[in-house]
């Protein structure tokens, strides 16, 4: 399976369950490059009120054991990760969720904008340069909404950050 279709297998197994996730991190950017970025972990944020037990059980179910705060599964090299939400970007929470269809299930995640804002929050905060990378792949395959990353991108107070990362966009 690719890291969508496990991901959608994963988040629609959990939503029959009564447990909402939404994907975010790595994984995504791995998805809107279309394989140009590899991530081998499925960051899922939890909107659900549950247990760690019920998620573990639910887990379970499809295979996947919980190894200090991953879970993982004998026929992937994927393994997930459930950080704590609530989902957001910086400091400003998420309330747009894009969803892609694929043959093993729906898969909520972060929209291409909020993609790139959640990588340059990386590159802003910790100086991660491997997350500006990641964040102009999105933006060069993805259709993102530049004002929205500007104007959040003033919030974090990062513009001259932010004009770094319109520099290594390509040209139009």
């Amino acid at each position: 399976m690719s890291t969508g279709e496990l991901a959608a297998w994963v988040a629609s197994h959990l939503r029959a369950r009564g447990i909402d996730v939404v994907l975010s991190g790595g994984a995504v950017v791995a998805i809107y490059s279309a394989g140009r970025y590899v991530s081998m972990d499925l960051d899922f944020i939890e909107e659900s009120l549950g247990t760690r037990k019920k998620l573990r059980d639910v887990l379970a179910e499809m295979g996947w054991t919980e190894r200090n705060r991953y879970f993982v599964h004998a026929d992937t090299d994927y393994f997930l990760e459930f950080p704590t939400g609530p989902l957001s970007v910086g400091d400003e929470p998420v309330y747009r969720i894009s969803q892609i269809e694929f043959p093993t299930g729906v898969l909520r995640l972060l929209s291409p904008t909020d993609c790139v804002k959640d990588r340059l929050a990386a590159f802003y905060h910790w100086k991660d340069r491997q997350s500006l990378e990641q964040a102009v792949l999105v933006a060069s395959a993805q259709a993102i909404e530049l004002d929205e990353v500007e104007r959040w991108s003033r919030k974090e107070q990062s513009l001259p950050q932010f004009r770094a990362f319109l520099a290594r966009l390509p040209l139009p």
